[in-house]
């Protein structure tokens, strides 16, 4: 299961990982968002220990959205060592998750 990320720890458990970081924007009312969900949450299983995957509900964490400028939900950032890698924007199949997660590594 995906990390639930928040304004209040998202410095903590995302900016100073030392391993790479996957983190899905979305929020409750998004169809698209619900869609890539499920599949968040396996790439979660199938990386534990090697990367942190985790999800920033927009409506209840809107500092965060608004410091990366996320406009479109759902939004998949891929980050190493604070910084922004790769983006998603848009239901995605896993394959092309884990292919940029993998790409990290």
């Amino acid at each position: 299961m995906a990390l639930e990320l928040t304004d209040a720890n998202f410095e903590e458990l995302v900016m100073k990982s030392n391993k790479p970081v996957l983190v899905d924007f979305w929020a409750v009312w998004c169809g698209p968002c619900r869609m890539v969900g499920p599949v968040v949450d396996e790439i979660s299983n199938d990386y534990e220990g090697k990367a942190i995957v985790g999800k920033v509900d927009v409506d209840n964490n809107p500092e965060i959205a608004s410091k990366f400028g996320i406009r479109n939900i759902p939004t998949i950032l891929f980050m190493k060592d604070g910084e922004i890698v790769d983006k998603q924007v848009g239901a995605v199949q896993k394959a092309t998750l884990a292919e940029k997660l993998d790409a990290m590594m």
